[in-house]
């Protein structure tokens, strides 16, 4: 759930033209070569606000695995999950690429009405009907924002998942906002958490030092565990097409917790994961923004839960621990499609 305004420059230079077409391209493996199929689909979405439509891309054919991928953000894009690409269809997976109302490639209504969490779990129905998604094949994959928002689906809708993954997310955001204040702000030098403190205690959230120090000392520690100079395009694109107008409405401004009147401000679930009965794979990593200890946790709360520890990786731990990241993720999708 981060927000990266210090890429947004560097993100321009990148662009996207979103194909109407139907590619198809082939890709070499060490062993055989691959064909990988993909489908862009606009989806048309029903709002208290009227219709507007989303971006919905599907990668690989399997008709007992589809993965469908919920961002982070809110409000940042498809592009956090780029080089899934190069791990689940040589696994014969397939997945479905998805930017929600507000994110780049999707509709971007200016209306904060829009951006709340029932509304959300709504529009992620509407995507499952329409993809012909159902118990038999559908899993549904969120990471950071992208997890509370699986949470919340499966709460109102597990009768229609296979499978269910919540990666790098906690059940309670004030646990989550305890853990980066406590443990993960004293990381830093003393001296650089105290200044970033103080600019949040004033509010100076354009204080250009905010996100000075938070990039020489945060992000590249917990967030992607690279130099900023080393990250993926992909990523960096996806940091500059965030739209700041649901990401804040919804998070707020702070890097530390959730901003006071925040739509997701007091989100707490702890005492309903007994009710999600689907098999679930919680994600963390050691380096996490998120609390790893926290996510164990969740994975034993949940009736049918498992957890995967990514031990080098961080917050986007697909990118800095692939190599733990997805074996876990191809065996967890694999073992739960011969229960």
């Amino acid at each position: 759930m981060k927000n990266h305004w210090f890429l947004a420059p560097l993100a321009a230079v990148f662009f996207f033209a979103c194909q109407s077409s139907t590619p198809t391209e082939t890709i070499d493996s060490e062993s055989t070569e691959v064909v990988i199929k993909e489908e862009v689909k606009m989806i048309p979405i029903q709002t208290p606000k009227g219709e507007f439509k989303v971006f919905t891309q599907r990668v690989g054919d399997n008709p007992d695995i589809k993965v469908l991928l919920l961002h982070g953000g809110p409000g940042m894009t498809h592009q956090q999950f780029a080089n899934f690409k190069e791990y689940l269809p040589q696994a014969g997976i397939e997945f479905i690429w998805y930017d929600q109302l507000g994110s780049a490639h999707s509709d971007q209504p200016s209306d904060s009405t829009l951006w709340t969490i029932e509304r959300f779990v709504d529009e992620v129905e509407q995507v499952r009907v329409a993809l012909g998604l159902n118990k038999d094949n559908f899993y549904l994959f969120g990471q950071s924002w992208g997890g509370i928002l699986g949470i919340e689906y499966a709460l109102q809708h597990q009768e229609q998942l296979k499978g269910l993954i919540i990666s790098n997310m906690m059940a309670d955001i004030d646990e989550y906002e305890t853990y980066a204040k406590q443990v993960l702000g004293p990381q830093m030098p003393k001296e650089v958490f105290e200044e970033v403190m103080e600019i949040e205690k004033n509010g100076d959230f354009e204080n250009p030092r905010y996100m000075e120090l938070l990039g020489e000392h945060h992000y590249p520690f917990h967030v992607l565990r690279k130099p900023q100079d080393q990250w993926p395009a992909e990523v960096v694109k996806m940091m500059g097409e965030m739209n700041p107008e649901v990401y804040v409405y919804m998070q707020g401004y702070s890097e530390f917790g959730i901003t006071p009147g925040a739509t997701l401000e007091g989100w707490d679930r702890k005492a309903d994961l007994k009710k999600i009965t689907v098999p679930t794979l919680v994600i963390g990593a050691t380096h996490d923004t998120m609390d790893p200890t926290h996510m164990e946790w969740m994975s034993k709360e949940l009736p049918n839960g498992q957890f995967l520890l990514c031990p080098d990786g961080s917050h986007l731990s697909q990118y800095d621990d692939p190599e733990h990241f997805f074996p876990g993720l191809i065996s967890f999708l694999k073992e739960t499609n011969q229960k």
